[in-house]
């Protein structure tokens, strides 16, 4: 039985459960041995157990050769805990299990894991006003040019004049948007980004997308410091100053900052093992339970390289602000250790580099239950993060700039003008009367020349109209606005460019000119009779 690459999907992590299973139990070698006297058919010993397994691992493109042997021998726990394996008297449900000679056989049966059924969760688009809601303050007057102090009666002679009949239109005004609007809008363009990257039909498959909260994305993408680590309103969220200072410490190893510490034999080791053990008692991950699959999909994506650093950009928006900021700092030290060659070794049997993947893979991902392959998963996505932790950590621009044009562009007013089939979003620049004070205020500080601009547009493009009545209204148009005439139109050129010249029937006719004129009709002699 072959292994298969398993991509981004839902249940990534129960189909390597069950995959990893499938392999063990249909290629691990099984004999005859003998203990204490008594033989037994079938079985293995835990040495055997953990040899195949670990090169099944190494040679598993979906884990990868960085996979140890220690790692090998937690897996084993775990599937004798579980019932995937048993000693030879039966016994199972205790994680005793030593590299050794002890025999170890599979059951009848194999208990694979179950798929969970959870219906997906759709995130619903916030509903916005449509054209046909009845909305206060919607006015069906026409839009004047200017503000200009007149009645109707002569505003509208000498503008239908002037530039021809403005056509009427109709104004609607948007809801104002709540806190909660804007969260929410954040929290859904988020979640679409991220399902576009991992190529997905639906993110809500493998995140529960009503745990995610859009103030918190807002939180970690704004209220940011200068080297962009977040910046926590809640000072009881933060780590403790002592903490801070331990790991400021390694991180500047020997240009400590700090010239009070004291310094011996062993020093760093001791600040490390404090750093580690804070790390150790954390109650729930630094990635948070609810967001492990999300997490586990991304593994798949470690073969695309910038791909699976765009989607943990966008994941770690996910993240509550204080575990956001909590996983900036920890990596920051963990990559400037791994790549400190004057750092001492912090373990003797082990480098800094791995030391610092072994000693916090689990504090930053695991799974709830504790009987996923959580521990070769995180290890693998913890050195990912850790060769990459500028990139990922950082806040995407382009999702940052398009959500913020979205709620801009929510926040406009919009015209529309009858039997037109698209409509302009804009800020006029003055209302009749009949409007409230407020919004007469809110359009006279935003005028903007739009529909001028619009206007003069509709006359040079309109095809019902004559040259020569074009002409009459562009020079009447000129008149009355020549700052936005001579943006549209700044030149001459780009003037005559508007009326191709025609062939003149004189110009026409002009190759039947002969080079004498004609002569008087004389009548000849072969006319005579």
């Amino acid at each position: 039985m072959e292994h298969r690459i398993i991509g981004p999907g839902p249940y990534r992590a129960t189909k390597l459960w069950n995959e990893t299973i499938e392999l063990f139990r249909a290629g691990m070698p099984q004999k005859r041995h003998r203990i204490h006297f008594k033989t037994y058919d079938k079985c293995f010993t835990a040495t055997e157990a953990v040899d195949f397994l670990h090169e099944l691992l190494q040679c598993n493109q979906n884990f990868g050769p960085d996979v140890t042997r220690n790692q090998t021998i937690q897996l084993l726990k775990k599937f004798l805990k579980n019932h995937v394996i048993e000693d030879v008297k039966g016994r199972y449900g205790k994680e005793i299990f030593e590299d050794n000679g002890y025999l170890y056989r599979f059951p009848p049966t194999s208990p694979l894991k179950p798929y969970p059924k959870r219906p997906p969760y759709r995130v619903e688009p916030i509903k916005f006003p449509q054209w046909t809601d009845e909305q206060p303050g919607v006015s069906q007057d026409y839009i004047p040019i200017k503000p200009v102090v007149m009645n109707s009666d002569a505003w509208y002679k000498r503008h239908s004049i002037a530039i021809g009949e403005v056509r009427a239109c109709r104004l609607v005004h948007r809801r104002e948007l709540s806190a909660a609007n804007i969260e929410e809008i954040w929290k859904s363009r988020t979640l679409l980004h991220l399902q576009k990257i991992i190529g997905l039909d639906s993110v809500g498959d493998v995140i529960d997308t009503k745990q995610v909260n859009g103030k918190s994305i807002i939180h970690n993408v704004c209220t940011v410091n200068i080297q962009g680590i977040v910046v926590l309103e809640d000072k009881s969220k933060e780590l403790p100053h002592w903490l801070l200072s331990a790991m400021k410490c390694l991180a500047n190893w020997p240009n400590c900052s700090d010239s009070k510490q004291p310094m011996y034999f062993g020093f760093e080791r001791d600040v490390f093992k404090t750093i580690a053990d804070h790390h150790s008692y954390l109650q729930e991950p630094l990635l948070t339970f609810h967001l492990f699959d999300i997490f586990v999909n991304i593994l798949g994506l470690l073969q695309k390289r910038l791909v699976a650093i765009e989607a943990l950009q966008v994941c770690c928006l996910l993240l509550p602000p204080e575990n956001r900021r909590k996983l900036q700092l920890l990596m920051r030290m963990m990559a400037k250790i791994s790549h400190n060659k004057e750092m001492p070794l912090l373990c003797d049997t082990t480098g800094n580099r791995a030391l610092m993947v072994q000693t916090f893979s689990r504090c930053i991902l695991r799974s709830k239950d504790d009987v996923d392959l959580d521990e070769l998963l995180s290890t693998k996505l913890v050195t990912f993060i850790m060769d990459n932790y500028q990139e990922i950590l950082t806040v995407p621009l382009s999702l940052k700039n398009s959500v913020e044009e979205f709620v801009a562009h929510q926040r406009r007013v919009k015209i529309k003008y009858p039997g037109a089939d698209m409509d302009t979003t804009f800020q006029p620049t003055f209302i009749q009367p009949q409007i409230t004070p407020h919004e007469y205020e809110y359009q006279k500080a935003n005028r903007l020349q739009d529909p001028l601009k619009a206007l003069l547009e509709e006359i040079i493009t309109s095809k019902q109209l004559s040259a020569k009545e074009k002409k009459k209204r562009l020079k009447q148009f000129q008149k009355s606005h020549p700052e936005i005439y001579k943006e549209r139109l700044p030149t001459p050129e780009s003037e005559a460019a508007l009326f191709p010249e025609k062939l003149s029937l004189k110009s026409q006719l002009s190759f039947f000119t002969f080079k004498k004129p004609f002569q008087s009709f004389q009548r000849t002699r072969s006319f005579r009779m």
